[in-house]
């Protein structure tokens, strides 16, 4: 009897199964790379020296594996120095796999380099936290970051470059690269009390 029963709920084979709402997935999250430079170790820890100057750098990639399947990448450097040199170097690529079921193509260029970013970043800041910390220096806690703001930022800028305003469509095409990656990216440069981006 089981042999003549039917799969309501579907497989992704039938009918039933087309009637799935829009999904976002996370499969994984992973450091791709690492590096933190401590080059004037143990000097650069002996007393509190002056506040150091610390230049932040975040970019935002995003690329395609597969069907349904995208990496969003977020790629981060900071740099902090004094007038006797480099403190400490420190670049991170953290990313993350989702799966994007049923997304629009016109929602998919900002919820790749918007929403999954920001999925990310409690991540990221943790491990920056940890290895500055790590690294004999306090913890370096950035504040929260608007992606949004970064991403209608670049949008911006590459319509003004393109010379007036575009469709999603084209500003996906401008924004991506050789490898089939898109970016938006912010750069910042603070003292030490101030580390937002």
């Amino acid at each position: 009897m089981a042999e003549e029963t039917t799969n309501e709920t579907g497989n992704g084979n039938g009918a039933a199964g087309d009637d799935s709402p829009a999904q976002i997935n996370v499969l994984g999250q992973y450091v791709k790379d690492l590096s933190f430079e401590n080059p004037r170790a143990p000097t650069s820890l002996q007393g509190p020296g002056e506040n150091p100057n610390l230049k932040v750098n975040i970019n935002v990639n995003a690329r395609r594996l597969e069907e349904e399947v995208y990496e969003s990448e977020i790629r981060f450097t900071a740099n902090a120095s004094n007038k006797d040199g480099t403190l400490y170097h420190l670049e991170l690529q953290y990313a993350g796999l989702f799966r994007l079921h049923k997304i629009p193509e016109d929602v998919l260029q900002p919820l790749l380099l918007i929403n999954c970013p920001t999925l990310l970043f409690p991540f990221v800041r943790r491990l920056i936290a940890d290895l500055t910390r790590e690294g004999g220096f306090p913890p370096l806690l950035l504040d929260p970051i608007d992606f949004s703001a970064i991403y209608e930022q670049n949008k911006a800028r590459l319509e003004a470059e393109a010379g007036g305003p575009q469709n999603d469509n084209q500003g996906t095409e401008q924004t991506r690269g050789d490898s089939g990656e898109s970016g938006a990216a912010s750069n910042t440069t603070s003292g030490e009390g101030s580390t937002g981006a």
